[in-house]
């Protein structure tokens, strides 16, 4: 799950470019000074074969994911007003006292045993 999202969001070509950028500068390393070999890696003008393919595949997605048209959302056009009102009266509670005298008595002791 975390790679589709990796992809989805781009991030594979971050990655392909940190490999092609850090093979360029172990290449450029072989041949130069390290502050030259940054300088060659990064300055833009001398890509390798990945860095070149990287950019094309990037401006090819970019151009195949065309923007869904926008559509007028339709909906209601009158508001609707609801109005609520409470009961005039409420029913009354059945014998609350029976209620509150069963909570009053403890459990039978000891607790009665199924057969």
């Amino acid at each position: 799950m975390a790679l589709a999202l990796a992809c989805s969001i781009g991030l594979h070509w971050f990655f392909l470019q940190s490999l092609a950028w850090t093979t360029m500068l172990v290449d450029n390393l072989a041949t130069t000074s390290l502050p030259a070999a940054f300088e060659r890696t990064f300055d833009g003008k001398h890509p390798c074969p990945l860095c070149i393919a990287i950019a094309k595949g990037r401006s090819s997605e970019k151009k195949s994911n065309p923007l869904l048209p926008l559509k007028k959302i339709e909906g209601v056009t009158q508001a609707v007003v609801m109005v609520l009102s409470p009961p005039a009266s409420f029913p009354p509670i059945a014998r609350r006292e029976a209620f509150v005298d069963a909570l009053a008595h403890a459990p039978p002791t000891p607790p009665p045993r199924t057969v």
